[in-house]
């Protein structure tokens, strides 16, 4: 589909009226344009899904409207490699097989592999035909059970479970940096400051201080390559990472628009990584006291780079390029040492859970250094 924003018309945007309309977002339909209302509509639905908040239909906000008027038992649901099926009655497939003790991954409203595998347990452990379809069999079954747990996400405490088993020590745990854009695309650009390299940098500097503790870090993409979002989850995948962490500096249209923020995933619905969660608040934490930059706090989201990893992924975005007070901050080497050394304490203070802990923006290199000798003595 066309990317559809203010000013346009036609029966695209007739569609995307229509579904807002339905959502309870719009309070009328029809041929209009795509107007004020229609812009504030859809940013409205935008920050509720957790996704960039433009007031513009792109494939992402197009989809997310696709899905939301769908319930569980609406269609049948299916795992289609070529076409894959997303909306919220997946969503409610997958809250409810993990409600009912069936590990169906990360709640993301998209049917995948791992989906699958859950359903045909379930099915199978029913005495239902075990064909990885969700059909109207399956959902009366689903609906006729009581879960086995309530009060928590499974999925998710079986991430805090891994990260209090991994023990305090930095020492072999896989950390995958991610400097945003690259190659041909250079990200937000003022004068001769361009954020794909200042996010190189960035993963350069965070790469060595890491080695330095025994960690494993390995950094997604080249200096002149920029892969899609898919393409840096499957790396983080496919190497088995611990953690993700996306390096990335903002842009606006005010230059008084600064600081820093932290995120990661969540739907807006009670459905958080935990772990992601607790991450980007140390990283927030420490960031906004070593550095002084203006803290613009944690948010969840639902963007890919989110959605398609298995790990607890955290993205920072660490200054803006448009303000004069960050761009300057930015483009000094000292000034990105302390943006590394904050990442790598936040990182640690995860791992601490709690234990020997110190202040934030009190924790040195030099601490995790003696820390990490002593725990291996």
């Amino acid at each position: 589909m066309r990317v559809l924003r203010r000013g346009d018309a036609g029966p695209d945007v007739a569609e995307i009226r229509s579904m807002l309309t339905a959502l309870g977002l719009l309070r009328t339909d029809g041929y209009g344009s795509f107007d004020a209302t229609v812009e504030q509509a859809v940013r409205g639905f935008q920050q509720r899904r957790g996704l960039i908040t433009d007031g513009v239909v792109g494939p992402a906000t197009y989809q997310a409207l696709r899905g939301a008027s769908f319930h569980l038992g609406s269609r049948p649901l299916a795992y289609l490699i070529s076409s894959p099926v997303h909306g919220d009655d997946v969503f409610a497939l997958q809250e409810r097989l993990t409600e009912l003790g069936y590990n169906a991954g990360r709640p993301d409203g998209a049917f995948g592999a791992q989906t699958e595998h859950a359903l045909r347990n379930f099915q199978r452990d029913y005495g239902l035909v075990v064909d990885g379809i969700c059909g109207a069999a399956t959902v009366r079954a689903l609906r006729q059970l009581s879960p086995r747990a309530r009060g928590g996400r499974p999925v998710f405490l079986r991430e805090q479970e891994q990260v209090r088993r991994a023990g305090p020590r930095l020492r072999g745990k896989r950390i995958v940096i991610d400097p945003g854009h690259g190659g041909t695309d250079a990200g937000a650009v003022v004068g001769d400051l361009r954020e794909a390299d200042i996010a190189w940098d960035l993963a350069r500097r965070l790469e060595g201080r890491m080695k330095a503790t025994g960690m494993e870090a390995l950094i997604s993409r080249g200096q002149d390559h920029s892969p899609s979002e898919v393409e840096r989850a499957q790396f983080a995948n496919d190497a088995g990472a611990d953690l993700f962490l996306s390096l990335h500096s903002d842009q606006n249209a005010s230059p008084k628009a600064q600081g820093v923020a932290s995120f990661h995933f969540g739907t807006g619905n009670g459905t958080t990584s935990t772990v992601g969660e607790l991450l980007a608040g140390f990283i927030q934490r420490e960031l906004a006291a070593r550095t002084g930059l203006q803290d613009c706090r944690t948010h969840y989201k639902t963007w890919e780079i989110f959605t398609r990893t298995r790990c607890p992924a955290v993205r920072i975005e660490i200054g803006y390029l448009t303000n004069p007070a960050d761009r300057h901050r930015l483009s000094e080497p000292a000034f990105r040492d302390v943006v590394a050394e904050g990442i790598l304490i936040a990182v640690k203070r995860l791992y601490l859970l709690g234990e020997g802990d110190q202040p934030t923006g009190t924790f040195t290199f030099a601490d995790v250094l003696a820390h990490e000798l002593a725990k291996a003595e």
